[in-house]
């Protein structure tokens, strides 16, 4: 195991993937590859891999064929203390060559935004792919760890799809996904407040690069947190003004960023059906599926499934600087121009109350119950946590339920172990909430259930005097405020 740099901040277990792919002990060469969404610290992360092992790294460029390869020469003969640059001819002599650099040691070679390569040489992959053949030079006699790098993810995942000239021949498939929300914490130096950590997440979501383009410091505490976000996020001259619009004009399979960025608006405002962005569209559903599946593959957009019943997903915006600029830069930017932030940010509060916090705070709590919680919490181990609509004859209508935890058992059909409300607001969560989940919990299909699942109860702004005096001795229902949140199981 490598140790990691103290440079690096959390990427523990990407580091470990990373430490044991370079280290390992196989005999021939292998290949890795990492992607991910631009702005994840991928490249830092690399490049003091390289630092601690001794390997090489080389950074692409969108250029043409003949330019990079020249680049390449020139850092090839860098790493090996050559007078002068070498000059590849061709894209198959400098494969050879690179992996031969792990003839007498295990070495990483990587090669950052290879879609950059790819663009101009499309049959890189296949050359790739006859140079680790397993009879060739660098399966018998080098012990390259080649790694392939790339921001563009419908690219580098296509690599390993289907009948891809890869497909087969890469041992690590690793991909740097924005920090957890307890990680984003931390990072901004926030953690010590549980709301104000909330608050800024539930705008800036865990992208670390994020903190630079932000001034490199969050807001100091709630006093000044409105102040830093008409400063940081909802001024022009901010790095971060655009971002949530850039997020998808910079993915090349995006042919049509139009039509996408009214699907990204539709799910902002709170439409998470499909029939709901049909609707919101004026287009038939059927002509929906390539547009969500599209934005699901670049990573602004996640599937949940009903709990209860099949082909009723709903679909949310995962990355909240989209949901930011859809709901408030883009509606408002003439008056975000002429330096109207503050009254822009007050007069939006209930939006962003509603629209942002609302929703984040549902999928936190989700990612509590999955990620988080202890067994004894959730009365067993979640195997999926999903949101849900529960028919009722009494009230003649559907009650929408956040949270159903449910519970996979060897052999056994799955069961449901707890269902839960999260409420984002600014007040006190009464106690009608429990007692509309204990009428819930009775509304369960039969077959999902093998003994009554326990009650959780989420709030942004704690409980009510009178529902905590009646769950103080119920050992069925489980009270989370932000402080269990971020710190609790």
């Amino acid at each position: 195991m490598i140790s990691k740099p103290g440079r690096l901040f959390g990427r523990d277990a990407e580091w470990e993937e990373l430490s044991e792919f370079v280290t390992s002990p196989v005999a021939g060469a292998t290949l890795g590859l990492v992607y991910g969404r631009r702005r994840q610290g991928k490249t830092l992360m690399l490049e003091l891999l390289a630092r601690e092992t001794g390997g090489f790294l080389f950074a692409a460029t969108q250029q043409s064929e003949r330019q990079n390869l020249a680049d390449l020469g020139a850092a090839y003969a860098a790493f090996r203390g050559l007078g002068v640059p070498v000059v590849f001819g061709t894209w198959r002599d400098a494969l050879d060559e690179l992996l031969r650099l792990g003839e007498e040691r295990a070495v990483p070679v990587i090669v950052d935004e290879f879609p950059y390569l790819t663009a101009t040489t499309p049959a890189l992959p296949s050359y790739l792919q006859a140079a680790l053949s397993p009879l060739g030079h660098a399966k018998e006699r080098t012990r390259t760890r080649m790694i392939l790098c790339g921001s563009a993810l419908t690219t580098m995942s296509q690599l390993l799809g289907g009948g891809a000239p890869l497909r087969g021949r890469a041992s690590l498939e690793l991909v740097v996904r924005p920090f957890r929300f307890r990680d984003a914490a931390t990072f901004w130096n926030v953690d010590h407040d549980p709301d104000l950590a909330f608050r800024l997440n539930a705008l800036v979501g865990g992208t670390p690069a994020y903190l630079e383009m932000c001034g490199g410091s969050g807001p100091p505490d709630l006093a000044r947190f409105d102040g830093w976000v008409e400063r940081r996020l909802l001024n022009p001259a901010s790095a971060m003004f655009r971002e949530g619009a850039l997020l998808l004009r910079e993915e090349p399979s995006i042919a049509d960023p139009t039509s996408y960025a009214a699907i990204l608006s539709a799910l902002s405002a709170g439409n998470h059906r499909r029939s709901e962005i049909a609707s919101a569209l004026g287009r038939p559903s059927s002509a929906l599926a390539h547009l969500l599946s599209g934005l699901q593959d670049i990573g602004l957009i996640g599937q949940i499934d009903d709990a209860l019943r099949q082909k009723r997903a709903v679909f949310r915006v995962t990355e909240p600087v989209v949901r930011l600029h859809r709901l408030l830069i883009q509606r408002h930017e003439p008056d975000l121009v002429v330096r109207r932030a503050a009254q822009v940010w007050a007069a939006n509060a209930d939006t962003v109350a509603g629209k942002i916090y609302g929703p984040h705070f549902e999928e936190l709590s989700r990612e509590w119950c999955f990620e988080h919680a202890a067994a004894e919490t959730l009365g067993g181990v979640a195997a999926a946590v999903q949101p849900t609509q529960i028919s009722c004859k009494e009230h003649r209508q559907g009650h929408e339920l956040d949270i159903v935890v449910t519970e996979r058992l060897p052999f056994a059909a799955d069961r449901i172990i707890a269902i839960g409300e999260a409420k984002g607001t600014t007040t006190p969560v009464p106690l009608a909430e429990l007692q509309r989940l204990e009428h819930l919990r009775g509304l369960l299909p039969s077959a999902k259930v093998t003994v009554p699942p326990k009650l959780l109860l989420f709030s942004r702004s704690g409980f009510t005097a009178d529902l905590a005096r009646a769950t103080v001795r119920r050992l069925d229902v489980e009270l989370v405020d932000l402080g269990r949140l971020y710190g609790g199981s």
